[in-house]
């Protein structure tokens, strides 16, 4: 696929976005079979879904994809229904709700809660550690790729070049430490049926309505001050996240196949907000000086599997810049990848 030189409208933007890499595809024909999406209606959900669908359609496999949310937009169920994807409108927590989802040999868990966690702890619990036994009671053999986060491995030296698989969780504070929680859950399910499951530790999709590089972005362009304490973090493409994440379904083994999922550089603060001062014209504004830690995933694991991502740093930063200049849309939801005591 060519990449653009600059996204022009949201229509092109969530297109490519939900373009389903060759990798994907050749996934997908081996994995044949419908897909059920837990927690579709959120920020990656939609474009996730449609790429599956898409794959699905490309490959010449039988199966389809339902997507499952509360769907408290209306229109964004109907956009993933013209685009070929069953919908499903219910709340998870709703026990009753479980049996009028249908049978697949394939489900994708998205479901979660973050922002609010330590306002509201038991909710929080509820959400990413009581749901992965009510999606195994009613899936219990089928096979599970359940996202999660790279915050379960906590703060780590930024010399050290990022968390790997191998590395014990020290999570900090209720979010992090109830996507333990979740994973455990799943090991646990999993390993009492032998069903095949993977775990996506994330660690952070961008495009360009939201995501660290937006949230950077705009603060130079207006002029915002920029706390340096996390000096680092690491990022990917969305579109990348996206099929990276669905081509773990393959990878899915009993008791559990942990998979991080992120870019390949340790990006900078200072120096990403520099650049991006250049594209603007703008001089940004520094507070406080950069810490010895910071939130950092390693992803040699997948690139091993899946390839290096299509979208490179400098591609999606240039698309930015010219997105916001444009007053292209922005979804208004903060990443917080500053916050550096766990509460979210």
């Amino acid at each position: 696929m060519t990449l653009p030189t600059r996204i022009e409208d949201t229509a092109q933007l969530e297109d490519l976005l939900s373009a389903p890499t060759p990798g994907l595809v050749e996934s997908v024909r081996r994995l044949e079979g419908d897909v059920v999406i837990l927690g579709a209606g959120g920020k990656m959900g939609p474009t996730l879904a449609r790429m599956m669908r898409r794959a699905q359609e490309t490959a010449g496999v039988q199966g389809g994809v339902t997507a499952v949310s509360r769907f408290s937009q209306p229109d964004a169920a109907k956009a993933l229904e013209q685009a070929g994807v069953n919908t499903v409108a219910c709340d998870l927590l709703d026990e009753d709700a479980w049996a009028q989802l249908p049978d697949a040999p394939h489900v994708v868990f998205m479901t979660g809660m973050k922002f609010g966690a330590t306002e509201d702890p038991p909710l929080t619990w509820a959400m990413n550690a009581h749901l992965p036994g009510l999606v195994r009671r009613r899936y219990p053999h089928s096979r599970v790729m359940a996202f999660s986060t790279g915050n379960v491995y906590g703060l780590v030296p930024v010399t050290g070049g990022g968390s790997l698989e191998t590395d014990p969780p020290r999570p900090d504070g209720e979010y992090a430490a109830s996507c333990v929680g979740r994973e455990r859950l799943f090991e646990y399910f999993s390993r009492k049926h032998n069903a095949p499951l993977a775990l996506v530790r994330l660690n952070y999709a961008c495009e360009l309505r939201y995501g660290i590089l937006v949230d950077l972005a705009q603060k130079v362009l207006h002029e915002a001050p920029i706390p340096l304490a996390t000096g680092c973090f690491n990022i990917i493409w969305q579109g990348d996240a996206n099929a990276m994440s669905l081509q773990a379904l393959e990878c899915a083994a009993a008791p559990g196949e942990v998979i991080n999922v992120t870019g390949p550089e340790m990006l900078s603060v200072r120096h990403v907000c520099e650049a991006f001062g250049e594209r603007f014209n703008k001089t940004p504004r520094f507070e406080g000086a950069e810490g010895p830690d910071a939130l950092l995933n390693n992803a040699g694991k997948a690139f091993n599997r899946f390839g290096y991502p299509t979208v490179d740093v400098t591609r999606l930063m240039d698309w930015i810049a010219d997105w916001l200049l444009r007053g292209g849309e922005t979804l208004d939801k903060p990443t917080h990848f500053e916050v550096r005591d766990g509460k979210f």
